[in-house]
């Protein structure tokens, strides 16, 4: 027996309908929900949808910093407190260095990288660190691979050492993911041998936004 026309159009609708929903849930899969996949395996967390989008976020703000893509990056950061670099586990808004939307989003260009800014000071001398945006994030943001972090903490920070781990007082309202490396993967080391990074976010008008980068590593 003969199909209909329209049931053969219809038909055909719905195969395009059902290709097209495919083909979407295969460039979702290589680019947003592979971060989530990971993040879910990997993340100490209690398993909110919540969670899940922050620690999505999380590697998208890390995967723009690895491409040095400061705009992108800047589309996140809190549009009127900024984002805060510290060098250091223990944040101190009246010496670690704050940069505003537009600041963020100029990193990279030359006459912004030749400014030498005090991003804080050194734990060990107490001396100021003073360096350009890109030796900065050479040196505090970039000098592990965090995209490779061997297990990360949402809300929770995995390692410390002596120093004061003030997050939570600082910003009340943080949420934060903690990426955790252990630098030379000996475990007889690890005590003392590690690195984190924690990208902390407060929501404003119903999106995070990023405001502070923390660089953690042991402290004696």
């Amino acid at each position: 027996m003969k199909r209909k026309p329209h049931i053969l159009i219809i038909a055909l609708i719905l195969s395009s309908i059902l290709a097209g929903i495919l083909i979407c849930s295969a460039i979702f899969a290589l680019t947003g929900f592979s971060l989530f996949s990971r993040a879910q395996e990997e993340c100490l967390s209690d398993g909110t949808q919540q969670n899940a989008e922050l620690v999505v976020l999380a590697y998208r703000v890390l995967e723009n910093i690895r491409a040095g893509d400061f705009y992108a990056l800047s589309q996140v950061v809190h549009p009127e407190f900024g984002v805060v670099f510290t060098p250091g586990a223990t944040i101190n808004l009246a010496t670690d260095r704050r940069f505003g939307v537009e600041q963020i989003a100029a990193l990279g260009a030359d006459e912004t990288d030749e400014v030498i800014y005090i991003w804080g000071v050194h734990n060990d001398s107490g001396e100021p660190i003073e360096l350009t945006p890109s030796e900065y994030i050479e040196q505090y943001v970039s000098a592990c691979d965090f995209l490779e972090a061997s297990v990360i903490g949402v809300n929770q920070v995995i390692r410390s050492g002596n120093a004061l781990e003030n997050i939570t007082e600082v910003f009340p309202d943080v949420v934060f993911v903690d990426f955790y490396l252990s630098v030379n993967g000996k475990e007889s080391q690890e005590e003392y041998d590690w690195s984190s990074l924690r990208l902390g976010f407060e929501e404003f008008e119903g999106d995070l936004r990023l405001i502070v980068i923390v660089h953690s590593t042991w402290t004696p």
